[in-house]
């Protein structure tokens, strides 16, 4: 790869990994509450409520190596799983809401 293709390719990821600009749309009583946990972080709100997302995500989204690994161990679980997805390719059973 000569200079020109790896400064290229630089640029490339730079503009990947910029911040994004998006519109949140909030009650006047939610903004005020966030604001106000934000200055008593003495940080902005943008960035409480980015921090705010990402501690959701990893509480409530992601399953951590710990809790994936007690899935992993559990026979009766995984039997089961392997049966309701055997199930849903046969097309058995009713979906229930």
């Amino acid at each position: 790869m000569n200079t020109l293709e790896c400064n290229q390719t630089k640029n490339i990821r730079r503009r990947d990994q910029m911040s994004k600009t998006i519109t949140l749309r909030l009650t006047d009583e939610n903004y005020i509450k966030y604001k106000k946990l934000a200055d008593r972080d003495n940080r902005p709100i943008s960035n409480f409520i980015e921090t705010a997302v990402k501690r959701f995500i990893e509480h409530n989204v992601v399953v951590d190596e710990f809790e994936m690994g007690e899935i992993r161990n559990n026979v009766e679980l995984n039997k089961s799983l392997k049966r309701g997805f055997s199930d849903m390719k046969n097309k058995r059973g009713k979906f229930v809401e």
